[in-house]
């Protein structure tokens, strides 16, 4: 038996029809998982495209030398475009996903994913839409790296992360350094300055967002 109902599913994606919804339900396989757990590594086959019920996944790149680099993170109601071009193509994951939140992926194997794109209208429009919102975010990443100073860039990732999960921002130094490939000095150091800004404020173990507008 399914652990979630139809009406959860409709809340998360309303934009399915209800034949869609009942194939989602009736073909997929419900994942949970907590806080930390991985998604998907690098190298690692697909098999199913990944949609988030429930959570916060992060999506990000990783070097030889297990330095990150964060691409995006995925919200309740939307996909992973990434997986649907794995399982397509039947390629190798290029990048890595984790659970940022305690989660519940929705995972439709291959087969399924590839016959609803002719079969239903809204599940093409989603799968085309998530292809054209994470190369959009991308560039976005793209040119705050290429462009920005580092203290711009910092602003940049806060901003998003206000955008995703709210004023209060759950990581540590060391985590924001990692996500940004630089060091904790440093990042404490221009978190101190926005706090002196009345920006936010620093706490022992997460920040709280004031107004980053005022910079």
């Amino acid at each position: 038996m399914n652990p979630i109902s139809l009406e959860q599913l409709h809340q998360q994606f309303p934009q399915f029809e209800q034949a869609l919804l009942e194939q989602i339900l009736q073909e997929s396989v419900i994942r949970h998982l907590e806080a930390g757990d991985p998604v998907l590594q690098t190298g690692q086959y697909m098999r199913s495209s990944i949609l988030l019920l429930h959570g916060l996944l992060k999506v990000y790149r990783e070097d030889d030398e297990g330095n990150e680099f964060l691409m995006y993170y995925l919200e309740p109601g939307q996909a992973c475009a990434l997986s649907f071009m794995c399982t397509a193509r039947e390629e190798t994951s290029q990048v890595k996903v984790k659970a940022v939140q305690a989660s519940d992926l929705v995972l439709v194997p291959q087969q399924f994913s590839e016959q609803w794109l002719s079969k239903y209208k809204s599940w093409h429009h989603f799968v085309i839409g998530s292809y054209r919102v994470r190369f959009e975010e991308l560039l976005q990443t793209l040119d705050s790296i290429v462009f920005k100073s580092l203290d711009e860039r910092l602003l940049f990732y806060l901003k998003r992360h206000v955008q995703v999960s709210g004023p209060e921002i759950k990581l540590s130094h060391q985590q924001i350094a990692d996500d940004l490939n630089s060091s904790r000095e440093v990042i404490s150091r221009l978190l101190k300055k926005l706090e002196q800004k009345g920006a936010l404020t620093l706490h022992r173990n997460f920040l709280e967002v004031h107004d980053l507008e005022i910079l």
